[in-house]
């Protein structure tokens, strides 16, 4: 598995512990039922207050480790889509690798290999651009 998948579900697997500890110590009530914070804390168990920060950490931890490394990805790949010209070699998401011939609106054109087939898709189909791009040289493979 990849380090950034493995980083986030442990990241993931701690804010549950958390949360679950949290929610745990939080509904521990002393028996009198007063149900005040220190008397909450003095019986073992943790105050509202507590179970506040801890939710607010664990929003945070969610956001820093999972919401805002997404954007940043987000933005990097639709940067990438609006750079696209004519002559840049493209990778597809279905796999599919050639040079781009036209690009128009949210649209482009690409060839693939030696037979000139052009093919017309939409800018989100494309998953890399440049040397990740390059096409396979077709006369090694025979």
């Amino acid at each position: 598995m990849n380090k950034k998948i493995i980083r986030r579900i442990a990241i993931v697997a701690v804010c549950v512990t958390l949360l679950l500890t949290a929610l745990t110590g939080c509904m521990t009530a002393p028996a009198d039922g007063t149900g005040d914070d220190a008397s909450a804390a003095a019986a073992g168990g943790l105050g509202i207050g507590t179970m506040v920060v801890y939710l607010v950490v664990i929003i945070a931890v969610f956001y820093f480790f999972m919401i805002r490394p997404e954007k940043k990805r987000k933005k990097k790949n639709e940067e990438m889509r609006n750079s696209l010209a004519v002559g840049d070699n493209v990778t597809t998401i279905g796999g599919m690798v050639g040079k781009i011939v036209n690009v128009s609106g949210d649209f482009i054109t690409f060839e693939t290999g030696e037979d000139r087939v052009r093919i017309k898709i939409a800018k989100w189909g494309i998953s890399s651009t440049g040397k990740d791009a390059e096409e396979p040289d077709d006369k090694a493979a025979n």
